[in-house]
């Protein structure tokens, strides 16, 4: 069985095919460790690479090995305790190994934890791993692509993973048959006359002599053709095509009231540019808009949304008037997949709550595919969530999760936004 090996560098002059196998490898202690990165990241620091440690006791592999059997003697120089055949007690726990009776030194021996680094796309391909838009429909088919791999017939270059034995072997028969027919047909034809020179009664010794020379570098010219080579290798080929599955607009409302302290905002803009470097990386052509809010809402542009300083006091239900205006002016829901994420610390008027709950239920979650509403705080839960906490019971496509420390972000985003197991199961 012939195996293909494949031992191309990248540019840093590294095996890309030994990097894959590496990550797919560790990738469960790998995506642990980019889950903890992400926490500890400014809010401006989200989409770079990062430099990822594994402890080394994860990279240890368990292995085979036959152990010593049977009677066996052994010779333990500076022995003045035992004699032959006493037999030697257990040394108590903590004391074999040569670890000694004492603490250990902190200028002792160890392994280092293994530490790598990893580029942009593959911490962002693992960061947003298994997440999805969910009820994602297609109502119409000329704005939001989303990239599919398909089969692109062959080539001749490749990774060893897409490597198609038949067509390889194909073009290694066609090569060594263009390669040698010529010469197997002279060498066909110098054995016949051979046979005939020797079959007379005085055979001319000096042409006979001549024909095995021949013959012998003929046959030597035919097997130093290789079975295989580079030149017969054929590799499946794939590409990325734009799937265009239906037009989608994210709406991004978030609270800037003062009682949004400025740590409050930095976990709200930390949450929303994961949401935005997941949807521009996994959906080509997605609409985002804006809404920022404190007694009035405004929709703004994505630099004001992120690092404007302005404040005041507390109304949501103005930012869910206004982007229910947004919605009946630019997006109708007949065409458009809507989407919302709200940020906010729970703060708002107690009169105003209601009117909150009344204008999602009667206006904004019958025409949205997905609104999820994230509650940043320490304190106890207020009015605003206790009548979302009512929306979430009557509303499947209406969720609600509290954060409370930057630990929390991406576990939370992930589960708002993960893909559901009937997705998965027809995608696969």
């Amino acid at each position: 069985m012939a195996h293909f090996i494949d031992r191309r560098l990248n540019g840093k002059n590294k095996s890309t095919l030994n990097r894959q196998r590496f990550i797919r490898r560790y990738k469960k202690q790998i995506k642990e460790a980019v889950s903890d990165a992400i926490n500890k990241r400014s809010v401006t620091d989200v989409s770079s690479g990062e430099r990822i440690s594994i402890p080394a006791k994860d990279l240890k592999e368990p292995v085979f090995h036959q152990g010593k059997g049977g009677f066996r003697e052994q010779v333990h120089p500076g022995n003045d305790q035992f004699n032959a055949g006493d037999r030697i007690k257990r040394p108590p726990a903590g004391q074999g190994g040569g670890a000694g009776e004492g603490e250990a030194s902190d200028q002792g021996e160890g392994t280092d934890d293994f530490v790598f680094s990893i580029s942009k796309d593959e911490y962002l391909d693992l960061l947003f791993e298994d997440l999805e838009l969910p009820n994602l429909q297609e109502n119409s088919l000329d704005k939001l692509v989303q990239m599919r791999t398909h089969r692109a017939g062959f080539c001749s270059d490749g990774v060893p993973s897409n490597i198609d034995v038949v067509r390889s072997l194909q073009s290694s028969l066609a090569r060594r048959v263009a390669m040698t027919a010529g010469k197997k047909r002279e060498l066909a034809e110098l054995k016949e006359e051979l046979i005939r020179l020797e079959q007379q009664p005085v055979p001319e010794q000096t042409r006979i002599n001549e024909l095995l020379a021949q013959i012998e570098e003929l046959e030597r010219q035919i097997s130093a053709v290789p079975f295989i080579d580079n030149y017969d290798l054929r590799f499946r080929n794939y590409e990325k095509r734009p799937h265009p599955t239906s037009k989608a607009v994210m709406f991004c409302l978030m609270d800037v009231s003062g009682s949004m302290d400025q740590a409050t905002k930095d976990m709200a803009k930390r949450f929303y540019i994961l949401l935005y470097l997941f949807l521009t990386r996994t959906y080509k052509d997605i609409e985002v808009v804006y809404i920022r809010h404190h007694t009035q809402a405004k929709e703004v542009n994505e630099q004001e949304f992120f690092y404007s300083q302005e404040t005041g006091g507390t109304i949501v239900s103005s930012a869910l008037k206004l982007m229910h205006q947004i919605i009946a002016a630019r997006y109708s829901s007949s065409e458009w997949n809507i989407y919302a994420a709200q940020a906010s610390d729970g703060d708002n008027w107690v009169d105003d709550s209601p009117q909150c709950a009344e204008v999602l239920s009667n206006k904004i979650l019958p025409m949205v595919r997905y609104y999820a509403y994230v509650e940043i705080t320490n304190r106890a839960h207020q009015s605003l969530w206790r009548e979302y906490e009512q929306l979430a019971a009557h509303f499947g496509n209406f969720a609600i999760k509290h954060i409370t420390s930057v630990e929390d972000i991406y576990p939370i985003f992930r589960e708002l936004f993960k893909k559901s197991a009937s997705t998965a199961a027809q995608r696969a």
